[in-house]
Protein backbone atom coordinates (compact mmCIF):
# COMPACT_ATOMS: atom_id res chain seq x y z
CA UNK A 1 0.00 0.00 0.00
CA UNK A 2 1.13 3.40 -0.50
CA UNK A 3 2.36 5.34 2.42
CA UNK A 4 -0.36 8.06 1.11
CA UNK A 5 -2.86 5.63 2.79
CA UNK A 6 -2.17 4.43 6.15
CA UNK A 7 -3.96 1.50 7.51
CA UNK A 8 -3.22 0.91 11.66
CA UNK A 9 -5.10 -1.89 13.77
CA UNK A 10 -6.42 -0.43 17.31
CA UNK A 11 -7.94 -3.69 18.90
CA UNK A 12 -10.88 -4.69 16.38
CA UNK A 13 -11.00 -1.20 15.01
CA UNK A 14 -9.17 0.09 11.45
CA UNK A 15 -7.72 2.87 11.47
CA UNK A 16 -7.65 4.13 7.39
CA UNK A 17 -5.73 7.38 7.24
CA UNK A 18 -5.41 9.81 4.13
CA UNK A 19 -2.16 10.68 4.35
CA UNK A 20 -1.11 13.65 2.26
CA UNK A 21 -1.15 16.75 4.82
CA UNK A 22 0.84 18.83 2.78
CA UNK A 23 -2.06 18.26 0.26
CA UNK A 24 -5.05 18.80 2.50
CA UNK A 25 -5.33 15.29 1.74
CA UNK A 26 -6.48 15.73 -1.72
CA UNK A 27 -6.60 12.54 -3.54
CA UNK A 28 -4.75 11.26 -6.77
CA UNK A 29 -4.28 8.03 -8.90
CA UNK A 30 -1.95 7.00 -6.36
CA UNK A 31 -4.00 7.50 -3.26
CA UNK A 32 -6.85 6.70 -5.11
CA UNK A 33 -5.43 2.89 -5.25
CA UNK A 34 -4.05 3.37 -1.45
CA UNK A 35 -8.16 4.20 -0.52
CA UNK A 36 -9.24 0.83 -2.58
CA UNK A 37 -6.63 -1.50 -0.95
CA UNK A 38 -7.39 -0.23 2.25
CA UNK A 39 -11.07 -0.67 1.90
CA UNK A 40 -11.36 -3.86 0.45
CA UNK A 41 -8.63 -5.39 2.96
CA UNK A 42 -10.54 -3.77 6.09
CA UNK A 43 -13.74 -6.04 4.09
CA UNK A 44 -11.76 -9.04 3.91
CA UNK A 45 -9.94 -8.73 7.37
CA UNK A 46 -12.15 -10.99 9.85
CA UNK A 47 -9.74 -9.28 12.59
CA UNK A 48 -11.44 -5.84 11.55
CA UNK A 49 -14.62 -5.05 12.92
CA UNK A 50 -15.13 -1.11 12.50
CA UNK A 51 -13.64 1.11 10.44
CA UNK A 52 -12.71 4.91 10.99
CA UNK A 53 -11.67 7.37 7.89
CA UNK A 54 -9.71 10.07 8.78
CA UNK A 55 -7.27 12.53 7.70
CA UNK A 56 -3.82 13.27 8.46
CA UNK A 57 -3.28 17.03 9.67
CA UNK A 58 -5.39 19.71 9.53
CA UNK A 59 -8.02 18.59 7.02
CA UNK A 60 -9.59 15.44 6.50
CA UNK A 61 -9.89 15.71 2.52
CA UNK A 62 -10.24 18.53 -0.20
CA UNK A 63 -11.42 15.61 -2.52
CA UNK A 64 -9.49 15.36 -5.73
CA UNK A 65 -6.46 16.50 -6.62
CA UNK A 66 -7.60 18.71 -9.91
CA UNK A 67 -3.36 19.38 -10.44
CA UNK A 68 -3.31 15.22 -11.12
CA UNK A 69 -7.20 14.78 -12.30
CA UNK A 70 -5.74 12.31 -15.29
CA UNK A 71 -4.26 10.18 -12.62
CA UNK A 72 -7.95 9.62 -11.32
CA UNK A 73 -10.70 6.64 -13.28
CA UNK A 74 -10.22 5.54 -16.83
CA UNK A 75 -7.76 5.90 -19.38
CA UNK A 76 -10.61 6.07 -21.63
CA UNK A 77 -13.36 9.03 -20.33
CA UNK A 78 -16.14 7.00 -21.83
CA UNK A 79 -15.04 3.60 -20.63
CA UNK A 80 -18.38 1.95 -20.17
CA UNK A 81 -17.04 -1.28 -17.71
CA UNK A 82 -15.84 2.05 -15.74
CA UNK A 83 -19.39 3.09 -15.59
CA UNK A 84 -20.89 -0.16 -15.07
CA UNK A 85 -18.43 -1.69 -12.42
CA UNK A 86 -15.80 0.61 -11.95
CA UNK A 87 -14.92 1.88 -8.24
CA UNK A 88 -15.60 5.10 -8.71
CA UNK A 89 -12.65 7.84 -9.30
CA UNK A 90 -11.25 8.55 -5.29
CA UNK A 91 -10.82 4.63 -5.17
CA UNK A 92 -13.61 3.00 -2.94
CA UNK A 93 -16.96 5.42 -3.36
CA UNK A 94 -18.65 2.88 -5.37
CA UNK A 95 -18.23 -0.16 -3.50
CA UNK A 96 -21.15 -1.44 -1.91
CA UNK A 97 -20.31 -4.62 -0.61
CA UNK A 98 -18.73 -3.20 3.04
CA UNK A 99 -21.13 -4.32 5.33
CA UNK A 100 -19.11 -4.06 8.60
CA UNK A 101 -19.85 -0.16 10.64
CA UNK A 102 -17.97 2.61 8.99
CA UNK A 103 -17.56 6.50 10.60
CA UNK A 104 -16.01 9.15 9.15
CA UNK A 105 -13.85 11.19 12.00
CA UNK A 106 -13.75 14.73 9.92
CA UNK A 107 -10.86 17.19 11.13
CA UNK A 108 -10.65 20.43 9.05
CA UNK A 109 -11.73 20.62 5.42
CA UNK A 110 -14.52 18.05 4.51
CA UNK A 111 -15.32 19.43 0.78
CA UNK A 112 -15.91 18.44 -2.71
CA UNK A 113 -15.17 14.49 -2.78
CA UNK A 114 -13.74 14.51 0.99
CA UNK A 115 -17.78 15.54 1.02
CA UNK A 116 -18.36 12.58 -0.84
CA UNK A 117 -16.05 9.79 1.11
CA UNK A 118 -17.76 11.00 4.51
CA UNK A 119 -21.06 10.38 2.78
CA UNK A 120 -19.62 7.07 2.03
CA UNK A 121 -19.22 6.37 5.62
CA UNK A 122 -21.94 4.81 7.74
CA UNK A 123 -21.39 7.65 10.48
CA UNK A 124 -20.22 10.76 10.64
CA UNK A 125 -18.54 13.03 13.88
CA UNK A 126 -16.55 16.16 13.29
CA UNK A 127 -14.13 18.51 15.13
CA UNK A 128 -15.87 21.49 16.19
CA UNK A 129 -13.56 23.76 13.42
CA UNK A 130 -14.87 21.25 10.41
CA UNK A 131 -16.25 22.63 7.03
CA UNK A 132 -17.74 21.66 4.59
CA UNK A 133 -19.13 22.44 1.02
CA UNK A 134 -19.30 21.07 -2.56
CA UNK A 135 -16.23 23.95 -3.76
CA UNK A 136 -15.70 21.78 -7.16
CA UNK A 137 -19.10 23.86 -8.19
CA UNK A 138 -16.71 26.45 -9.08
CA UNK A 139 -14.29 24.82 -11.74
CA UNK A 140 -16.79 22.71 -13.51
CA UNK A 141 -16.19 19.49 -11.92
CA UNK A 142 -19.19 16.88 -11.79
CA UNK A 143 -19.90 15.06 -8.35
CA UNK A 144 -18.78 11.55 -9.69
CA UNK A 145 -17.93 9.43 -6.54
CA UNK A 146 -22.10 9.52 -5.23
CA UNK A 147 -22.81 12.56 -3.89
CA UNK A 148 -25.46 13.25 -5.99
CA UNK A 149 -26.87 9.77 -4.41
CA UNK A 150 -26.04 9.79 -1.24
CA UNK A 151 -26.08 13.54 -0.32
CA UNK A 152 -30.05 13.28 -0.97
CA UNK A 153 -30.71 10.41 0.84
CA UNK A 154 -28.57 12.03 4.22
CA UNK A 155 -29.84 16.21 4.17
CA UNK A 156 -33.16 15.54 1.85
CA UNK A 157 -33.75 16.70 -1.26
CA UNK A 158 -33.94 20.89 -0.46
CA UNK A 159 -30.40 21.00 1.49
CA UNK A 160 -28.20 18.83 -0.67
CA UNK A 161 -29.50 20.39 -3.38
CA UNK A 162 -28.71 23.91 -1.71
CA UNK A 163 -25.21 22.46 -1.39
CA UNK A 164 -24.54 21.09 -5.03
CA UNK A 165 -25.55 24.27 -6.92
CA UNK A 166 -24.77 27.03 -4.64
CA UNK A 167 -20.97 25.66 -3.75
CA UNK A 168 -21.66 27.51 -0.22
CA UNK A 169 -19.53 26.42 3.08
CA UNK A 170 -20.96 24.97 5.89
CA UNK A 171 -19.75 25.11 9.44
CA UNK A 172 -19.89 21.75 11.88
CA UNK A 173 -22.71 23.38 13.91
CA UNK A 174 -24.91 23.55 10.37
CA UNK A 175 -23.70 20.12 9.56
CA UNK A 176 -24.87 18.77 12.42
CA UNK A 177 -27.67 20.59 12.62
CA UNK A 178 -28.55 19.08 8.80
CA UNK A 179 -27.67 15.91 9.80
CA UNK A 180 -24.72 15.00 7.77
CA UNK A 181 -22.91 14.42 10.77
CA UNK A 182 -24.82 13.36 14.42
CA UNK A 183 -21.80 14.99 16.96
CA UNK A 184 -19.42 17.51 17.13
CA UNK A 185 -16.10 17.36 19.53
CA UNK A 186 -13.01 19.36 20.35
CA UNK A 187 -10.59 19.25 17.19
CA UNK A 188 -8.04 17.30 19.95
CA UNK A 189 -10.45 14.74 21.29
CA UNK A 190 -11.92 13.35 17.54
CA UNK A 191 -9.49 10.62 17.33
CA UNK A 192 -10.24 9.30 20.33
CA UNK A 193 -14.02 9.57 20.66
CA UNK A 194 -14.29 7.70 17.03
CA UNK A 195 -12.49 4.76 18.67
CA UNK A 196 -14.48 4.81 21.43
CA UNK A 197 -17.52 4.71 19.34
CA UNK A 198 -15.60 2.14 16.67
CA UNK A 199 -15.37 0.00 20.16
CA UNK A 200 -19.12 0.14 21.31
CA UNK A 201 -20.03 -0.94 18.03
CA UNK A 202 -17.35 -3.55 17.65
CA UNK A 203 -18.44 -4.73 21.10
CA UNK A 204 -21.69 -5.41 20.22
CA UNK A 205 -22.76 -9.46 18.54
CA UNK A 206 -21.96 -8.99 14.51
CA UNK A 207 -23.97 -11.25 12.91
CA UNK A 208 -27.64 -9.31 12.81
CA UNK A 209 -26.12 -5.48 12.81
CA UNK A 210 -23.96 -6.12 9.43
CA UNK A 211 -27.61 -7.68 7.69
CA UNK A 212 -29.29 -5.01 8.73
CA UNK A 213 -27.17 -2.47 7.39
CA UNK A 214 -27.59 -5.07 4.50
CA UNK A 215 -30.60 -4.80 4.20
CA UNK A 216 -31.26 -0.84 4.51
CA UNK A 217 -28.24 -0.60 1.39
CA UNK A 218 -29.93 -2.90 -0.11
CA UNK A 219 -33.85 -2.19 0.23
CA UNK A 220 -33.01 1.95 -0.39
CA UNK A 221 -35.41 2.97 -3.76
CA UNK A 222 -37.15 -0.42 -3.61
CA UNK A 223 -40.61 -0.39 -2.86
CA UNK A 224 -41.61 -0.99 0.91
CA UNK A 225 -43.17 -4.83 -0.23
CA UNK A 226 -39.48 -5.49 -1.74
CA UNK A 227 -37.60 -4.03 0.93
CA UNK A 228 -39.54 -5.79 3.61
CA UNK A 229 -38.94 -9.00 1.65
CA UNK A 230 -35.12 -8.49 1.92
CA UNK A 231 -35.35 -7.63 5.36
CA UNK A 232 -36.84 -10.51 6.56
CA UNK A 233 -34.74 -12.81 4.28
CA UNK A 234 -31.55 -11.20 5.83
CA UNK A 235 -32.53 -11.01 9.24
CA UNK A 236 -34.31 -14.71 9.15
CA UNK A 237 -31.02 -16.62 10.22
CA UNK A 238 -30.49 -15.07 13.37
CA UNK A 239 -33.89 -15.10 14.81
CA UNK A 240 -32.46 -18.65 16.40
CA UNK A 241 -29.05 -18.26 15.46
CA UNK A 242 -26.02 -19.36 17.87
CA UNK A 243 -25.22 -15.54 18.22
CA UNK A 244 -28.88 -14.77 19.16
CA UNK A 245 -29.57 -17.51 21.99
CA UNK A 246 -26.51 -16.29 23.67
CA UNK A 247 -27.40 -12.95 23.62
CA UNK A 248 -30.66 -13.94 25.40
CA UNK A 249 -29.21 -16.16 27.59
CA UNK A 250 -27.25 -12.84 28.31
CA UNK A 251 -30.63 -10.91 28.78
CA UNK A 252 -32.24 -13.20 30.40
CA UNK A 253 -29.49 -13.13 33.33
CA UNK A 254 -29.29 -9.73 33.22
CA UNK A 255 -33.07 -9.63 34.38
CA UNK A 256 -32.36 -11.92 37.11
CA UNK A 257 -30.23 -9.75 38.52
CA UNK A 258 -32.21 -6.52 38.30
CA UNK A 259 -34.89 -8.63 40.21
CA UNK A 260 -32.86 -9.59 42.98
CA UNK A 261 -32.26 -5.86 43.30
CA UNK A 262 -35.32 -4.87 43.89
Amino acid sequence: MTDKVTYEHRGSVAVITINRPEKLNCIDGETAEGLYAAWTRFRDDPAALVAILTGAGTAFSTGADLAAVDTLGPEDQYDPDFVYSGRGYLGFTRLTDVFKPTIAAINGYCFAGGMEMAAWCDIRIASSNAEFGLLERRWNVPLVDGGTQRLPRILGWGRAMDLMLTGRRIDARTAYDWGFVTEITEPDQLQDRAIALAEQIAAYPQGSLRTDKQAALRGWGLSLEESLRIETQLGMPHVRSEETREGLDRFRQRKRKDSRRT
